[in-house]
């Protein structure tokens, strides 16, 4: 079964989408706070946490390696259910083992994000154990935004993963609902989406007949609201 976690980092959408019984959890990063208006990293993320106990990421924004760790030891202290995302490489391209390898024997829940290839997930694999849950996110929207499929890369990256019982492979940056679909076919054990795709979602026992009416309708309606003649 495909979790649906919902991406984003505004409060009021937060505290509505942790009452919809398909959103399991959360995944933030700075570029969702910032546009969500936070001002203090830390207490912002706080009042997230507040909000719900079902798993919620929340990123470093460290560029090094001593850094990165000193951010993740505070960040997984803020709640239990916190998944403390570390990219899988710093703006510079240095891949972030030592940090994932030092995080994870300190049992600290990890989501290490913007992993585009089976390879990076194989790097991640060697530096953890098998009991300290770990999420790995592969890019796979960004992926398809540059004209590559991300199918390879992810069924690959399951199928490395299958020996660690504690490694979640996670679909992000979604870009339609029918994602959704493609991940449960692959079997991957998250998807995370934006709340508009998590509605979309949420109507897809629609048949062919109710979208042929409701198109139809909709176009009459606006037809109509236009005082359209001809």
């Amino acid at each position: 079964m495909t979790k649906i976690y919902c991406d984003i980092a505004d409060i009021d959408q937060i505290k509505k989408f942790n009452k919809i019984d398909i959103v399991k959890g959360f995944t933030t990063n700075p570029t969702l706070m910032r546009k969500a208006g936070a001002r203090n990293y830390t207490s912002y993320s706080k009042k997230i946490l507040e909000i719900s106990n079902k798993p919620i990421s929340l990123e470093v924004f460290a560029d090094n390696e001593k850094d990165m760790i000193a951010q993740a030891l505070k960040i997984c202290k803020w709640g239990q259910n916190v998944y403390v995302k570390v990219p899988v490489v710093n703006s510079k391209g240095k891949f972030m083992g030592k940090v994932i390898k030092y995080l994870n024997s300190r049992k600290i829940k990890l989501n290490i994000t913007a992993v585009y290839t089976s390879e990076q997930t194989k790097r991640i694999l060697k530096q953890l154990n098998k009991n300290t849950n770990v999420i790995i996110s592969i890019f796979a929207g960004r992926m398809s935004d540059v004209g590559k499929d991300p199918i390879p890369e992810i069924k690959k990256s399951i199928k490395l993963a299958r020996t660690y019982k504690n490694v979640k492979i996670l679909w992000a940056s979604t870009r339609e609902p029918y994602n959704y679909t493609q991940a449960k076919m692959l079997k991957c054990h998250i998807i995370t989406a934006p709340p508009k795709i998590i509605s979309q979602i949420k109507k897809f026992n629609k048949s062919f007949k109710k979208l042929t009416v409701d198109t139809v309708k909709t176009f009459l309606i606006d037809a109509n609201k236009s005082k359209f003649k001809i």
